[in-house]
């Protein structure tokens, strides 16, 4: 079947030359629009030699499937063939008069916007990679808007103290922020609905500012409708933190809804001369009353608001390229036999959450399946009834477990019994490093497991000095353990710095 790449009124496009020649891999043919890819700096010359035909404006009409970044307009909707397929961010949910046409013209529709949150369906968020870049550019435009330095320093002339951020909602777009804010040398505080996102903030070097009665998480992974209680609680803190922040970013936006009033203008007018605020929920109405969509407005106190809509549109190239790898994963879900014939099983939740209509075979209108029935963001597995469990048990025999536990005790008892007394101190003084090892390890945080035994395992260094000593031994026994201890111990040691050298590669950028 032939995908077809249509240019875009923005900066974005649908497919990369990259993801082009993924899409081919999997059996489509793939038809590019001429100038589809030129604001995102991949010219026509790339698409063709990564496999694709250029085309014109008939893309629309003589393409099978047709991925774009936003809803296309009537007259091109109208140039597709009836049973075509359109995977699009349609926004349905906002957008029944579409839902609507797109079933009149028999249209198979897929909105990329409303992939389910869930752990397999992460790969094709593009709501989420979208954020991502936009929570980066959010920062920036502040800092150029800001006109000031983001860190801190102390010169000769005097100390400059670093910019406050404060970044109101810690999702994806959010996490960003912090992110980038964060290694700009700001000091950034954030606030979420969500209580358990305080670990994540908090990781990535910020502080997370607590509501006092936060909403608990819904089951589509975005936070409850607060209480009346609740939301004047919130109201507050953001107004005080707003007030002593020099750049706010709000990030507020539910898919499918008018996106929340955060700050008002009495918040507004309460912030200091110079501050800066950028709304990333300006195209859903704004987090801020006085935000203007797709404008920079500065208010009577001097506060600037930054309203663009198309923040992830400001990096062109890495926008495009991840919406591009969101449709390839699409196209893998779809096409399990990579023969370049679509598949929708309705049965697969991924699938059925985004088709919003199905055209007809048989011609007349396609159906209409928006909403999709809900899905639960868990996916672990219902404990099993405690009558299946019973067979298990019922294999081995009762005590067995205790019985190896008191053979292995008392195994132990007798080799320090039969052990030299000097000898008998020193398994006193492995037991005692045992007991220590296991809770000084236990109190500190999963998140720094893995670099602390990366180090801790330099400590082998000291078996490895005592293996190499006795390795020479006259005993064959003790000089074939002593080998084994050489061995394993080197594993250890150049394992745990070989993994310690990955993970500061991660932190400054390598692979």
């Amino acid at each position: 079947m032939l995908i077809g790449i249509p240019r875009e009124p923005q900066t974005l496009v649908a497919a990369t030359p990259d993801t082009v020649g993924k899409l081919i891999k999997l059996g489509y043919d793939v038809a590019v629009q001429t100038g589809a890819g030129d604001q995102a700096n991949h010219p026509d010359s790339q698409y063709e030699a990564a496999g694709a035909r250029i085309v014109g404006d008939d893309v629309w009409s003589s393409a099978d499937i047709i991925t774009t970044l936003d809803t296309p307009t009537a007259a091109q909707l109208a140039a597709m063939a009836p049973q075509a397929t359109l995977i699009s961010r349609l926004a349905p949910g906002r957008n029944d008069d579409l839902v609507q046409d797109l079933a009149s013209k028999n249209l198979t529709a897929m909105a990329m916007d409303t992939v389910p949150r869930i752990s397999r369906a992460q790969a094709m968020d593009v709501l989420s990679s979208q954020a991502n870049v936009g929570g980066y550019r959010a920062v920036i435009e502040a800092a150029n808007a800001f006109g000031r330095l983001f860190t801190g320093q102390v010169t000769a002339a005097g100390k400059v103290p670093p910019a406050t951020v404060y970044v109101i909602g810690t999702g994806v777009a959010g996490l960003a922020a912090i992110g980038t804010a964060n290694s700009m040398g700001a000091v950034v505080k954030a606030t979420d609905l969500r209580p358990e996102t305080a670990e994540q903030v908090e990781s990535m070097g910020a502080e997370f500012v607590a509501i006092p009665t936060a909403a608990e998480k819904s089951d589509d992974g975005y936070a409850k409708e607060m209480t009346q209680d609740q939301a004047a609680a919130a109201a507050k803190l953001y107004a005080e933190q707003a007030a002593l922040a020099d750049i706010v970013i709000t990030t507020a936006n539910i898919p499918g809804r008018k996106s929340p009033v955060l700050l008002t203008a009495e918040n507004v007018a309460a912030m200091k001369p110079g501050s800066v605020i950028v709304d990333m929920a300006a195209a859903n109405g704004g987090n801020c009353e006085l935000t203007v969509p797709g404008e920079v407005t500065t208010t009577d106190n001097g506060v600037t608001i930054i309203g663009y809509t198309d923040l992830a549109g400001r990096l062109p190239a890495q926008s495009s390229q991840l919406y591009g790898q969101n449709i390839v994963n699409l196209f893998k879900l779809l096409t399990p036999g990579k023969d370049g014939v679509p598949v929708l099983n309705m049965d697969d939740e991924i699938i059925r959450g985004i088709t919003v209509t199905q055209a007809s075979t048989t011609g007349g209108a396609a159906d209409i399946l928006w909403p999709p029935p809900p899905v639960k963001v868990s996916a672990a597995p219902a404990p099993a009834p405690a009558a299946a469990a019973a067979p298990v048990a019922e294999e081995e025999p009762k005590g067995s477990g205790l019985w190896w536990k008191v053979l292995a005790g008392l195994l132990g008892v007798a080799l320090v019994l039969a052990s030299p007394l000097s000898v008998t101190t020193n398994y006193m003084i492995l037991m005692l490093a045992i007991v220590v090892g296991f809770y000084v390890i236990t109190a500190v945080t999963h998140s720094l497991h893995t670099p602390l035994m990366s180090e801790t395992n330099a400590i082998s260094g000291i078996i490895l000095v005592g293996a190499v000593l006795q390795v020479g031994s006259s005993n064959v026994a003790i000089a074939v353990l002593a080998f084994i201890a050489i061995v394993i111990a080197s594993i250890n040691i150049f394992g745990g710095f070989a993994v310690t050298r990955r993970m500061l590669a991660m932190f400054q950028g390598g692979n």
